[in-house]
């Protein structure tokens, strides 16, 4: 989907060395977890698990949201079968030729952005709901691959260009209307699940992803857009833990 000029020069940098460490890493701590939560400490089910993810130490809980870890832990902890099959097959077939292209760092910061900034978002616009999965960060992979497609589409054979297009809007949507579901009409007894992270993971793959898989022909620190987004991210970060510290209206 690149201009032809630049896809040479993709290609050269298309390479094992270093290898896709970070999102092979991050999948496999996400994985041992829910092996964790569904084996050694077994749930009554484990293709939606019950009562222990939600004592977890790492699942984001607005009540407990003083422990700050948590707004980066939660993308360990996994509700179900379904949950983390989904999130660990979007993340390694879209995580793992970025990161082969763009290395660990990259796509190590896009992927955290939208881990973190989707656990803030979901703290300030669903400040009663928890928070589980790695949603935020895959998100963030799939924004900043959406926005090349569509920049890009000129480049692309247009039934190609289109199905490309239309298979990310038919699996996000899937996913985030569900997610709705599961938070609004459903009326199971354990703890509702916000799905702003969805959203606001998204967001920061459309913008800060957006800059980092579009630079790697030239020094990220020159372009403009990079430091336009990282100012907006590092004002909402800060806006953000104000809000917790002093506004929200989720229990204490």
């Amino acid at each position: 989907m690149l201009p032809e000029e630049l896809r040479e020069t993709y290609m050269e940098r298309a390479n094992c060395c270093p290898p896709p460490i970070f999102i092979i890493l991050v999948s496999l701590a996400e994985l041992g977890v829910f092996i964790y939560y569904a084996v050694w400490k077994p749930q009554k089910q484990w293709v939606t698990l019950g009562t222990g993810i939600w004592e977890s130490p790492l699942t984001y809980k607005p009540e407990q949201r003083e422990e700050a870890w948590r707004f980066v832990s939660y993308m360990f902890v996994h509700a179900g079968v379904e949950h983390i099959a989904g999130n660990l097959l979007m993340q390694l077939f879209l995580g793992i030729p970025l990161e082969l292209v763009h290395k660990g760092f990259e796509v190590g910061m896009v992927y955290m952005a939208g881990v973190i900034a989707g656990s803030l978002a979901s703290s300030i616009f669903d400040p009663y709901s928890a928070l589980v999965g790695a949603s935020g960060g895959v998100y963030a992979l799939i924004g900043g691959y959406f926005m090349n497609a569509v920049v890009n589409f000129r480049e692309m054979i247009p039934l190609v260009g289109v199905f490309r297009i239309l298979v990310i809007l038919l699996i996000v949507g899937t996913d985030v209307g569900f997610a709705i579901y599961r938070r609004f009409i459903t009326h199971e007894a354990s703890m509702k699940v916000s799905f702003v992270a969805h959203i606001a993971g998204g967001v920061a793959g459309m913008t800060i992803g957006y800059v980092f898989f579009t630079n790697y022909n030239k020094e990220l620190l020159k372009d403009p857009r990079f430091w336009l987004c990282i100012v907006g991210y590092i004002a909402f970060f800060f806006f953000a833990i104000i809000f917790n510290i002093f506004l929200s209206p989720a229990p204490a």
